[in-house]
């Protein structure tokens, strides 16, 4: 994994006080330099793997002036430049600005049921691995954002193997407020992806204050385990034994070429030989043959 090197003062990369295109022109609260912005590109690189295109300036200045609110930070330039002095100095104050950092930065969009032609192939899989014998399945969610996906997992385990199941479903993120968010286990009552008897299944519904809402329940609950991961960063031994499947979507696409590959070697290590590696629908892994065969649609199976 590469690790962190020193990079030039953001006053360097542009010219003090020249807006970025879109990002701090008129009366934006804060400057934001093209050097800052193109500083902010290398360090989300460089901490999490996140290749940021031209023309997301906007962006950058939308997600990040929160977090100069909350250093007291007059500028783009000086909250790096106190970031870089941070992050050089090392220890738990790094490792909590990086954090800070990165949940700024990272997009999550989710919900039940997403891509909702990966569940029947899932449920049709783990019934097959069930039947050889090879319980408890392992399942990882590797971004699992504010927790509709491994819920969703969740939810088609108990569908295919019944309340019994023994599946162990991991469930990571790299953005630790939205993994709070999934450990709670509580959404809107009419969240997108859920049909009447899955609602009823999975979830107990909030009376008085909370009518609107519902809660998971515990028995779907018990199947799902949260952690922070990084997949650019991250100590992969630590995941423990190997996967049956994994669900990697919508992910890659934030990765350049070799950062997708070195992540895809990642997840051919830790999968068992004929796991599962499920993915995004604007992903595609053709080039890394050698790695993962197509097994289905936008489903890859270890080679």
């Amino acid at each position: 994994m590469p690790e962190p090197t020193a990079l030039a003062p953001s006053t360097l990369a542009g010219p003090v006080g020249a807006a970025a295109p879109g990002a701090a022109a008129g009366d934006n609260e804060f400057v934001m330099t093209r050097g800052d912005f193109d500083l902010v590109r290398r360090l989300i690189h460089r901490h999490a793997g996140i290749h940021l295109a031209d023309g997301k300036e906007a962006m950058v200045y939308g997600r990040l002036a929160r977090r100069l609110r909350e250093t007291g930070q007059a500028s783009f330039t000086n909250y790096l430049q106190q970031f870089e002095r941070t992050v050089a100095a090392g220890g738990p104050a790094a490792e909590a600005e990086v954090q800070q950092f990165i949940n700024c930065l990272t997009t999550n969009l989710t919900s039940f049921f997403r891509e909702e032609h990966h569940f029947p192939a899932l449920a049709e899989d783990l019934r097959a691995r069930a039947a050889l014998g090879a319980q408890p399945l392992r399942v990882w969610c590797s971004a699992a954002s504010t927790g509709e996906e491994p819920y969703s997992i969740a939810l088609t385990a108990l569908e295919a193997l019944g309340a019994s199941a023994r599946v162990e479903i991991l469930a990571t993120d790299i953005d630790t407020q939205v993994l709070a968010t999934a450990e709670r286990g509580v959404y809107a009552a009419d969240a997108r992806g859920l049909t009447e008897q899955r609602l009823r299944a999975g979830f107990q519904r909030g009376t008085g204050p909370n009518s609107g809402r519902i809660r998971v329940r515990p028995e779907l609950a018990r199947l799902v385990r949260f952690s922070a991961f990084n997949l650019v960063t991250g100590d992969w031994s630590r995941l423990g034994q190997p996967f049956d499947v994994i669900f990697c979507r919508n992910v890659m696409i934030y990765f350049d070429a070799p950062t997708q590959r070195r992540v895809l070697k990642h997840m051919h290590g830790v999968l068992k030989p004929g796991g599962l590696l499920y993915v995004g629908h604007s992903e595609n892994f053709s080039d890394a043959r050698e790695l993962f065969r197509l097994r289905g649609k936008t489903v890859y199976e270890r080679a």
